[in-house]
């Protein structure tokens, strides 16, 4: 007697009906933020020269506390993959902010920081790494929304390397 296959459940369809669509009131300073945006960045980082790639952001509500993060990014010549990252943005009190994430190059990431006036600026307060981990040691960041354009910028720092700017995106509502 074989074992059927469980069928994928999207996480939306466990969420009481009332769930989306109705924002907690400790996300309201972060309202701006949600939605899928789409657009193109750049980037460089040593020893390499500088690159460009497609990236999308993704704020979602689940009807908590938190908004779910997700960021992709692929190369515009082939498609091939770049960046990933998931995880989580919460408020922490008036005008303060969290953010928690994975990356998939080993490892994860706390940062805290302000949101004010359609702007997110955070910075790593933990950097931790897998043994096989790239050797990133610091993080900033800054997302910021006018007129429907989010521009999105991105610090980093790695053993032997100090924080310099690592890549820039305009991405559009969607």
């Amino acid at each position: 007697m074989g074992v059927e296959p469980r069928s994928i459940v999207p996480a939306h369809e466990h969420m009481s009906p009332e769930a989306p669509g109705r924002l907690h009131e400790d996300l309201s300073e972060l309202a701006f933020l949600l939605g899928t945006w789409k657009g193109t960045g750049e980037g460089v980082w040593p020893p390499g020269g500088p690159f460009a790639y497609v990236e999308d952001l993704t704020f979602e509500d689940v009807g908590d506390t938190w908004l779910v993060y997700t960021e992709r990014s692929w190369s515009p010549e082939d498609g091939s993959p770049i960046h990933f990252e998931r995880g989580f943005l919460r408020t922490a009190g008036h005008r303060r902010v969290e953010l928690m994430l994975a990356h998939p190059i080993g490892m994860t990431e706390v940062a805290v920081g302000t949101v004010a006036e359609g702007a997110v600026s955070v910075a790593s307060t933990a950097v931790s790494l897998a043994p096989t981990a790239s050797p990133v040691t610091e993080l900033r960041r800054r997302i910021e929304v006018r007129d429907d354009v989010l521009t999105y910028e991105l610090e980093m720092a790695m053993e032997g390397i100090e924080r310099r700017w690592h890549v820039r995106s305009r991405l559009e509502r969607v």
